[in-house]
C-alpha cells in the first residue's frame, strides 16, 4: 500500500476529537444485552439523531449498520463534541454514509415537518437540555405514528454526577410548564457542590468549571438533570409513548418507546 493511502486510512479511522477517543475506549469490545431487539425495531427505517453521531450506536448498540438512512441535529456549528460542522448533507454517521445535518436547538425543530421520520435516536444528550419534556414533545412531533424513540442517558454511578440526586419528574414537569429556556442555570449551585471534578478532567479546577458553566448557553456542557429508568419511563409515558423495552448497563440507561 502506498504511503499516501496508509496516511488516509489512518486519518479515516482516527476519532475526530478527544471526546470521541474516550467514548471509543468506553464502549470498546462490549455489546448491550439484547441489542438485537433494539435493532430489529429500527432496521431498514429512516431516522433522525439528536446530538450525534454517537460512538455507542456504532459499537455497543450497532444501529447505524442496519438502518436505511439517518439525519442529524446539533445546536451549533461548533461544539465540544463534534468540532466544526455545516448545514447540509454532511452528517457522516458511519463510513461513507451521510445524512442531512440540521443546526438547531433540540427543543425547536421547526426546520423539520411533523411525522417525517420512522424513528429518533438520542444518546447522552437529553441531560444537556434544560427543558427535557419540551424536547421530548418536539422529538415526538417529527416521528411518524407507530414510529420509535430510542433514548440513551448516562448512568450517574459511572460518571461525575454520582454524588447528585436523581431529578424528580415533578421538577421536569415544572420546567415544562414554566417554559424554561436553555439559558437556565437553576441547578448550577448543586452542580458546583456535587460535580466530581476528578472524573471530569476537561472541566479543569473548580473556578474554571464555574466559569465554563456560566457560559453554558454557548457550550451546553452542563448536565441539567440526572436520570434513571423510572424517570425515563415516566417522562416518555407522559408524552404518550408506549414503553417497548428498557435496559441498564454500567454506563447507560436505555429506553425504547413507540409513538401511538
Amino acid at each position: 500500500m502506498k504511503l499516501s493511502k496508509i496516511k488516509q486510512t489512518i486519518k479515516n479511522n482516527l476519532p475526530k476529537s478527544l471526546f470521541e477517543s474516550l467514548q471509543s475506549l468506553k464502549y470498546a469490545g462490549k455489546k448491550i444485552p439484547d441489542y438485537e431487539i433494539y435493532r430489529s425495531f429500527l432496521k431498514n427505517r429512516r431516522g433522525l439523531e439528536i446530538g450525534g453521531p454517537s460512538t455507542l450506536f456504532k459499537t455497543m448498540l450497532p444501529i447505524y449498520q442496519v438502518i436505511e438512512s439517518l439525519d442529524g441535529v446539533n445546536f451549533a456549528d461548533s461544539t465540544v463534541w463534534e468540532g466544526s460542522i455545516q448545514t447540509g448533507r454532511t452528517f457522516n454517521y458511519i463510513k461513507d454514509k451521510k445524512g442531512f445535518q440540521f443546526i438547531s436547538d433540540a427543543t425547536n425543530l421547526d426546520q423539520i415537518k411533523s411525522s417525517t421520520y420512522d424513528f429518533l435516536l438520542s444518546s447522552n444528550c437529553l441531560e444537556h437540555i434544560a427543558n427535557a419534556l419540551k424536547a421530548i414533545e418536539e422529538w415526538k412531533r417529527v416521528i411518524k405514528d407507530n414510529g420509535f424513540i430510542l433514548l440513551v442517558l448516562p448512568n450517574k454511578e459511572s460518571n461525575f454526577d454520582h454524588n447528585r440526586p436523581v431529578t424528580t419528574f415533578e421538577h421536569l414537569l415544572d420546567d415544562y410548564n414554566s417554559e424554561i429556556t436553555e439559558h437556565d442555570l437553576t441547578h448550577l449551585d448543586e452542580i458546583l457542590a456535587l460535580h466530581d471534578l476528578s472524573m471530569d478532567p476537561p472541566a479543569g479546577n473548580l473556578e474554571e468549571f464555574r466559569l465554563r458553566s456560566l457560559n453554558n448557553f454557548n457550550n451546553r456542557t452542563l448536565h441539567h438533570h440526572v436520570f434513571d429508568i423510572p424517570l425515563m419511563t415516566k417522562m416518555l409515558e407522559y408524552s404518550e409513548f408506549e414503553i417497548i423495552k428498557t435496559g441498564i448497563t454500567e454506563t447507560d440507561f436505555l429506553a425504547l418507546g413507540l409513538k401511538r
